[in-house]
Parts: C-alpha cells; sequence; structure tokens
C-alpha cells in the first residue's frame, strides 16, 4: 500500500536515536478514550452504539426506531465528531504516566490514523494530556508506515495498536518487531480473536508498560 506524501513528509521530520529502544503508540482507544467521547456525541444526535461487533458500520443505531444509520449518516457524525472533539479526549488511564516512565529509555512516536485535518487537533489533545511525542499521521494498515519508521533502528522496536488489521498488518510485514495488542473494552475486544505474532494481549497500561521495560532490558542485553 503507498504511503500518503505527507505521511512520508512527518516519517522523514523525526529525530530518532537509532540505537535506543523505539515505541510506535496508536492514539484512538489506546491513550485516549475515543469511543467514550463518540458515544457522547451519538447520545447528543438521539444515536447509540450497539457493540455487536468490532465495526462502527452498521452498529450506529437510532433510538427512535433501533436501525441502523446510513453509511453516509455516519460518515457526517464521524466528521463532524472529529472536528469538534479531537482536540478534547480523555487519557486511557495510566498512559502518560507509562509513557513518560519509557520514555526515560526509548524513542516514542505516535503513529495514528487520522485525516491530515486534524492533525494540529490532535497534537493539542496529546500534549494537553503529557503526551508531547512525534506524530504521524497514517491511513489503511501500518505494517507499510512502520516499515519505514523502523528503517534504521538498531534496537527492539515495540508497536502497540488495538485495531486487529494494523496489529496483523505489523505482525505479517515486520515479525522482528514486538507487538502489543492493546484492546482496553471488554466490548469489543470479545470480537477479536487472538492474531498470530503478537508478543502481548492487554487491556492495561501498567500490564504494558512492564511487558515492554522486560522486553527492551532483554533485547538490549542481548545487542
Amino acid at each position: 500500500m503507498t504511503i500518503s506524501p505527507e505521511t512520508q513528509q512527518q516519517i522523514a521530520a523525526l529525530t530518532l536515536a537509532h540505537h535506543k529502544p523505539l515505541i510506535v503508540c496508536d492514539v484512538d482507544e489506546v491513550v485516549v478514550h475515543f469511543l467514550r467521547a463518540f458515544e457522547a456525541w451519538l447520545d447528543e444526535h438521539d444515536c447509540w452504539l450497539d457493540p455487536a461487533s468490532f465495526a462502527l458500520n452498521g452498529n450506529v443505531k437510532r433510538r427512535s426506531d433501533g436501525q441502523p444509520i446510513s453509511t453516509e449518516e455516519l460518515s457526517h457524525h464521524f466528521r463532524e465528531f472529529l472536528a469538534a472533539r479531537t482536540a478534547e479526549f480523555e487519557e486511557i488511564e495510566n498512559a502518560s504516566k507509562s509513557l513518560r516512565h519509557l520514555s526515560e529509555i526509548a524513542d516514542v512516536v505516535m503513529l495514528t490514523n487520522l485525516p491530515q485535518a486534524y492533525y494540529a487537533d490532535r497534537q493539542r489533545n496529546l500534549r494537553a494530556l503529557g503526551m508531547p511525542y512525534p506524530i504521524v499521521v497514517n491511513e489503511g494498515p501500518k505494517g507499510p508506515a512502520m516499515q519505514q519508521i523502523t528503517a534504521a533502528s538498531q534496537a527492539p522496536v515495540i508497536f502497540i495498536d488495538d485495531t486487529p488489521t494494523n496489529v496483523a498488518s505489523v505482525c505479517q510485514t515486520l515479525p522482528e518487531v514486538h507487538v502489543v495488542h492493546f484492546m482496553q473494552d471488554p466490548r469489543f475486544s470479545r470480537h477479536c480473536a487472538l492474531i498470530e505474532g503478537i508478543s502481548l494481549r492487554s487491556d492495561n497500561w501498567n500490564e504494558t508498560a512492564d511487558h515492554i521495560a522486560r522486553l527492551i532490558e532483554v533485547e538490549g542485553l542481548d545487542r
């Protein structure tokens, strides 16, 4: 899959110490509560999210009749929601503290699937939450972007994401990367089978940070 010019420019602008461990972390549902904010938005617009599967399409329903809204209406809500709320998401418990401690021994990059138009809002939100790390905005599966980000890495690389397609993409593209499948919402994690090749499946940052610290220590001793 082709990486957009904007994504390539953001990757090229990264200043990474390639001898240090690298943590590449997703944003929505990994360090911020995207679904909590989106469900509040839907409630304000007389809709609700039915966690019947991992997908949003087909699961956003009108309160008046319980019927799914159309793909076009969902896209409209999604655009309006991102424009209004991207700078205001709440932190997932212990995300900022965990990344701050890990950043003392590793570089941290936030790799997020988001329209480029909301880059500045995402940056403001993360900085306000104590996560002032460089951001790369991606489209589609994250394996290709990870290939470019990690091309010069000479130390352990850890990738953290909630979306199964992104997790599988990185596992398949870069089997040497330690992949953490982070799913903190049990309503949706129950729909996702264990993905082959991951290093950890977790629903909290305490476990995730401890696991990453052990990976960095063990691999660091081996190199």
